[in-house]
């Protein structure tokens, strides 16, 4: 038995060295938008701005001031009021009454077969002019450059779809501790350096910021596509390498920010709706997943006090490059690196996010969200 259990954390040692090495020499690769070229050509395309708004009056004003001084020429920004009932409709009317380039959309019913978000940014797309479309949220600040720079890039690149990786603010130990660790599974699950190769599979899209060309978006069939997806902002991206067009992604250092939720318990109640619809609504597949995490992630670091010899040298390894590897892809944000210790935590954290989210949208038959429920059958029939 004891050979089988060293055997089994060597296995896992070496597989914690080689994912460091692939994740290192991957992220290494994303581009930084600081090095994005300016965008050749004049006059610059337009480009329209569209993001939902639902309850966001705390928010968005700073949201808007960064949205309404940007150094591009030639945009516009469409912003849906999705059925709000505090002062963001009077926020939008106020901004657009100031702004010739701002269009408000107020939405008072949601149809049948839609959940809120997606059906509010497809009506803002109709009412927009752009060649390329920037889809956000409400909370997102964005630096003056961010156009310049994000077209710049793209067409460098020759991509249609373009999305980066925000930086997120974070406050306290927890809050943290639980994002840090959701940022690397986010890379684990997603392996960002593969998007822009097109004979991969794989693909990515950030709420924060989306950038796709019209002509590629009309073609995926547009957020009619994403009706009932709850990950609409990720979906997107799988539908833009579905259809062959070419995507891509890079780090944004500070070029697009936003404040996630406001402290852990936010952050625990902001991702139910999320966190099972990230396993297909699917039982046995969040289970795996879980077990897996457990494995890697929280079994290590309980070995290091139960076991002796080369057991635990293997143990070790897998806890330290473990935290290593966390730590180095929080570097790059305002987060201290030492957050890699907290890499166990997170995990056990991450699972418990992931047994609740799945637990309430099993109880209660689907999920609520913007103040309206969706029955789980139709969530799964939904699933793009």
């Amino acid at each position: 038995m004891s050979i089988l259990v060293t055997s089994f954390f060597g296995v896992m040692a070496v597989a914690w060295l080689v994912a460091a090495v692939v994740i290192g020499r991957g992220m290494s690769q994303i581009p930084f938008m600081s090095e994005a070229p300016d965008p050749g050509g004049q006059p610059l395309p337009r480009v329209s701005i569209i993001f939902a708004a639902r309850d966001e009056a705390e928010k968005l004003p700073q949201a808007l001031g960064t949205f309404t001084h940007l150094d591009y020429p030639n945009y516009e920004i469409i912003a849906a009021d999705d059925r709000s009932v505090d002062a963001t409709p009077a926020i939008l009317d106020a901004a657009a009454a100031n702004s010739p380039n701002f269009k408000a959309v107020h939405i008072a019913e949601l149809p049948d077969g839609w959940l809120g978000k997606p059906h509010a940014l497809e009506a803002a797309f109709r009412q927009s002019t752009g060649e390329w479309i920037v889809f956000t949220d409400a909370d997102v600040r964005f630096s003056p450059q961010v156009l310049r720079k994000a077209l710049g890039l793209a067409e460098s690149k020759g991509w249609d779809h373009l999305t980066i990786l925000a930086d997120i603010d974070m406050h306290g130990f927890w809050e943290i501790t639980a994002i840090a660790f959701f940022g690397w599974m986010f890379v684990l699950g997603s392996q960002p350096w593969r998007v822009s190769n097109p004979r991969s599979s794989a693909y990515m899209g950030v709420g924060a910021f989306q950038m796709v060309r019209r002509s590629a978006y009309e073609a995926i069939g547009t957020h009619r596509r994403l009706a009932m997806e709850v990950i609409d902002d990720m979906k997107l991206g799988k539908l833009i390498k579905q259809h062959r067009f070419l995507s891509g992604l890079a780090v944004c250092q500070g070029f697009v920010r936003v404040r996630w939720q406001n402290g852990f318990g936010e952050l625990v109640r902001g991702v139910t709706k999320n966190m099972f619809a990230g396993f297909g609504y699917s039982v046995p597949f969040a289970f795996f997943a879980i077990t897996n995490l457990t494995l890697i992630s929280i079994v290590p670091a309980f070995a290091l006090f139960f076991t002796h010899g080369w057991t635990q040298f293997a143990a070790a390894v897998c806890v330290a490059t473990s935290m290593a590897l966390e730590g180095l892809l929080v570097k790059e944000t305002d987060v201290s690196p030492f957050y890699g210790l907290t890499h166990p935590l997170g995990a056990v954290i991450f699972i418990y996010m992931v047994l609740r989210s799945m637990f309430i949208t099993l109880r209660q038959g689907g999920i609520i969200w913007r103040g309206t429920f969706y029955p789980l059958e139709k969530l799964r029939r939904g699933i793009v």
